[in-house]
């Protein structure tokens, strides 16, 4: 049995998912090729309808891209992105009042979604033995006589060339068409879980004065139940700004200049609109749709090939107006590199993969379910201790607009730092409960006081 130094491994899909996945497997395989569909150098790629509106690069995506590709964050700087702390830099609003700032120790460095893809696939490139095919569409897997494993791709649109491998990695993202390809032989259909919550977007990009920011490289409006819009604004390279505007469950924001500038004034928070006002446009507003978020459980398969894994949205797509799908991919392509580090040689175990996967997607997973429960429009179970948490996490998020150190608690989850389990801490909750009880909550300025409380001392 070759070694994985002397293997090749294959991943489809070039998007920030199948990017860490090449780079893990740079360190295991003595080849790897990424296939994309699409022309991985087009500016907006036609498999990535939402790449020109807000992304985030949360802190623990970023600080994992940092460890596997050092420096990236400066070049980025260095081209035009906007770095900054994630609690001192970037203005986060909840339920029309902005979080308590300081400073956090957490980088994020903000950029559009085409730039921030282009330095890490270019990283990618220029790891040796590594090599991105575009233009090049999987039209479905090989699998091996006995149909036991899977040993490569069929390229082409009728298949008719083969790619062998000794590892397959989906990483094609939410249209993946891994659920028929296992169908058509014979290991059944991979059960799926949805929670509907109709986001749509509109993003326009403008040029506004540097100094409108004052100071800050983002600006957040987080929809609440009680205001259910909210919007991004993002400082991006050179002076240009890209403004995203969400609604929930229908209610989706206008593309015309005065109906996109009318949803903008009707957020909780006056900050976007401000921006709007001093701002030149650029671009029309475009629109994306986002129906339901979708996990498919693979780790609950009863049969499951060899030489296949499945990380990134491919396996769970979230609710994008957390903006939690970069760093949700690199927490996955980590336990990939745990996975191939624990694992013999050879061929590798699949089943056994996206059971560790899971362990990484459940916490991510249920706390988008849980926020997206808070709306009371979203269909879903809430059983008493749901209430119960959406309740205490509401109660965190309102003393976090007038306590710097539970701000930071929450910019400590909401960045997929800290499991959403932190804020349930005894120590955590005492706070909460003082905070709350000292102060009335509309006496929150959202600003860095004098107080003990607003120092998070």
């Amino acid at each position: 049995m070759k070694s994985r130094a002397e293997g090749h491994a294959v991943v489809v899909g070039a998007g920030p998912a199948g990017l860490f996945a090449a780079r893990v497997l740079a360190d295991a395989y003595g080849r790897v090729t990424v296939v994309e569909r699409d022309d991985p150098a087009d500016e907006h790629r036609r498999g990535v309808p939402q790449s020109e509106h807000a992304h985030d690069f949360l802190a623990r995506g970023y600080q994992i891209a940092e460890g596997w590709f050092p420096g990236v964050g400066d070049e980025m700087v260095a081209g035009g992105a906007h770095a900054g702390d994630i609690a001192r830099d970037v203005r986060w609003v909840i339920g029309g009042s902005p979080l308590v700032k300081g400073d956090s120790g957490l980088t994020t460095v903000v950029s559009s979604r085409t730039f921030r893809e282009r330095h890490l696939r270019a990283r990618v490139e220029a790891l040796p033995h590594v090599t991105v095919l575009g233009g090049r569409d999987v039209a479905g897997l090989s699998f091996s006589g006995d149909g036991s494993v899977v040993d490569g791709v069929l390229l082409g649109p009728d298949g008719a060339e083969r790619l062998s491998a000794d590892l397959v990695v989906d990483a094609s993202g939410r249209g993946s068409r891994t659920p028929v390809w296992l169908e058509e032989h014979g290991y059944g259909r991979v059960e799926e879980e949805k929670l509907k919550v109709d986001v749509g977007y509109a993003t326009r990009v403008v040029r506004a004065p540097a100094d409108a920011f004052a100071g800050d490289v983002c600006i957040n409006i987080v929809a609440s139940p009680d205001s259910p819009r909210g919007g991004s604004c993002q400082r991006v390279e050179g002076d240009r700004v890209v403004v995203t505007l969400y609604g929930v469950l229908g209610d989706h924001p206008p593309t015309d200049v005065e109906g996109f500038n009318a949803f903008a004034k009707s957020l909780a928070a006056p900050d976007i609109h401000e921006i709007l006002e001093v701002s030149e446009p650029l671009t029309e507003a475009r629109r994306y749709r986002f129906p339901a978020s979708l996990r498919r459980r693979y780790e609950q398969m009863g049969s499951f090939p060899r030489g296949l894994l499945l990380l990134g949205d491919a396996v769970c797509s979230l609710n994008p107006r957390y903006g939690q799908g970069m760093a949700f991919a690199a927490l996955q392509a980590l336990a990939l590199q745990d996975h191939l580090q624990e694992e013999g040689e050879g061929l590798e175990a699949g089943a056994y993969f996206q059971r560790l996967a899971g362990q990484a997607v459940d916490p991510v997973w249920g706390m988008t379910l849980l926020s997206d429960l808070s709306f009371p429009g979203v269909q879903g179970e809430r059983t008493p201790e749901t209430l119960q948490v959406l309740d205490i996490v509401g109660r965190t998020q309102i003393a976090a607009t007038l306590d710097g150190s539970l701000a930071l608690s929450c910019l400590r989850v909401f960045g997929l730092i800290d499991p959403p389990t932190a804020l349930m801490d005894p120590a955590v909750q005492e706070r909460v409960h003082e905070t709350l009880t000292r102060r009335p909550a509309h006496a929150g300025s959202g600003t860095e006081g004098n107080s003990e409380t607003d120092r998070g001392n």
